[in-house]
């Protein structure tokens, strides 16, 4: 009778870990009211006016420092999920220290579609169509109509409120799948948010966020500061290792150069750990604030090789035009354009061919399908057939368009392929990877070709307005003297 006691309080003090509370994490001093800190006000209030997502309902609370005034247009703090890890407390505090700007804390829980009658039918709950997925929809709920709606609102005193429209001057922080919210509104509008706070971000795949890694790692570094908390007692289910999934993003950012810091612990999927270093949290995504936030040099080794430092994205007056290739695209074929201009087709089996360029020795003919994410590679025959065709270049898509919408390509004498696509400028590799993403200031591409006195400009397109920047590498022009490019690292 006395042997399981025995067993049990043997195992104990062979593991004592098994007896150990990974979430033994506590609130600090700056996260408890503290006497004499002036205190700021909540301001609570129902918006449901979306027309991005139409027939929710959310909860809008409005945090005001006794410090703000509305003279000035003040810093912004958005959180999901409603009020963050005693952040009204920690707010109060770290402003009377002058730790952080004086803010102004917009706090947000997500939509809901009521039901039509809670008795017999449910309600639709939008967090994770919301939260989880990439694309824009929820950064421009945030910046076209939450925070137009909460600068109608006026303190409890009578002091309207003011809010900076500078991303320098905005955070947006979360937890799970509200982390994800925060990161994505920032990678989808740096203009707007530059600082992040991400605790046990849902970096996994739910509706894409495992992709971000890779996109961090080719995109032209954008300007974000991001605080990552994450332990080890995470959750590990269906959609993925939420521990390891924050390394790797961790990893992705340092590698390419942007300004990152972490704390890892041993807790589970809650928000005690971030709660206990949220004042930590704040005062990093805020240092040197009013000064802009940058970054380091990106490790991603085309872009290295191709940028020219501080020269970026300039719009162009220049009356330039693509060059010609002798090969035209309509619908699903391709056809070859003779010297008398008559055109013979080559190609009549693609859904929806959309544009054609051939590489630096002439030899391959490469055809995007931009209702797809392919790009087709030909061999040119003598007689100018095309034999051997494949998907070859697989490109990148916006979460919200299942089309690359690829319209535009052309080629450097290296045999690296630049692309026009929805999300910018893709550069591939002669192997058919993208290795690098450069967004114009429109985001979207839709011309791509190489120009300038010594061609080294990549000008693109978009809506009508030309972009052009340097680089280091000369395009080839298509009508020239075949140019053989070096073998690629495969």
């Amino acid at each position: 009778m006395k042997v399981i006691p025995t067993l049990l309080a043997a195992l104990l003090l062979v593991s004592p870990a098994l007896a150990a509370d990974p979430d033994s994490y506590v609130p600090g001093p700056e996260s408890l009211p503290q006497a004499g800190i002036p205190k700021g006000e909540l301001l609570k209030f129902e918006f449901a006016q979306s027309k991005i997502f139409p027939g929710t309902v959310r909860t809008v609370t409005v945090y005001v420092p006794r410090q703000y005034d509305p003279a000035k247009t003040a810093c912004v703090y958005i959180s999901q999920d409603g009020s963050p890890w005693s952040g009204q407390v920690v707010f109060d505090n770290l402003i009377a220290k002058g730790d952080i700007p004086v803010l102004i804390g917009v706090f947000v829980t997500p939509g809901v579609v009521p039901a039509i009658d809670p008795k017999t039918s449910l309600a639709r709950y939008n967090r994770s169509l919301e939260y989880d997925g990439l694309g824009d929809d929820f950064a421009r709920m945030l910046l076209d109509e939450v925070l137009p709606f909460v600068e109608t609102k006026s303190a409890s005193d009578g002091r309207a409120i003011h809010l900076s429209h500078s991303g320098n001057d905005r955070a947006i922080g979360g937890g799970s799948s509200g982390a994800i919210a925060a990161f994505n509104a920032a990678w989808e509008h740096p203009e707007a948010f530059s600082r992040v706070v991400s605790s046990v971000g849902t970096f996994v795949g739910l509706r894409g966020a495992d992709r971000y890694p890779i996109l961090v790692r080719k995109y032209e570094p954008k300007p974000i500061r991001v605080f990552l908390q994450d332990g080890s007692h995470d959750l590990n289910i269906y959609g993925g290792d939420w521990w390891m999934a924050n390394q790797t993003m961790e990893r992705a950012l340092t590698f390419s150069g942007y300004e990152v810091a972490h704390n890892w612990g041993d807790g589970s999927h809650n928000g005690k750990h971030i709660t206990s270093i949220f004042p930590d949290a704040l005062r990093f995504i805020w240092k040197d604030w009013p000064k802009a936030v940058g970054n380091g040099p990106t490790q991603n080794g085309a872009l290295k090789a191709l940028l020219i430092a501080g020269e970026g994205w300039q719009a162009s007056a220049a009356a330039v035009t693509a060059p010609d290739v002798p090969y035209v695209t309509d619908k699903g074929s391709v056809w070859k354009v003779k010297a008398d201009g008559t055109r013979t087709p080559v190609e009549t089996g693609l859904q929806g061919a959309t544009a054609v360029t051939l590489s630096p020795d002439r030899t391959l003919l490469y055809v995007a399908e931009g209702a797809s994410h392919w790009i087709y590679s030909y061999q040119v025959q003598h007689d100018g057939t095309l034999a051997y065709g494949q998907r070859y270049f697989w490109l990148h898509t916006d979460d919200l368009d299942d089309e690359s919408h690829a319209s535009a390509m052309c080629c450097d004498k290296s045999g690296w392929l630049y692309v026009a696509t929805g999300l910018g400028v893709q550069v591939c590799d002669q192997a058919g990877r993208v290795n690098a993403i450069l967004p114009l200031p429109d985001k979207c591409a839709t011309t791509v070709f190489f120009g300038g006195d010594k061609r080294d400009t990549l000008f693109a397109g978009c809506d009508g307005t030309l972009y052009g920047r340097r680089l280091n590498t000369v395009g080839v022009d298509p009508m020239g003297e075949p140019v053989l490019p070096p073998v690629p690292h495969l």
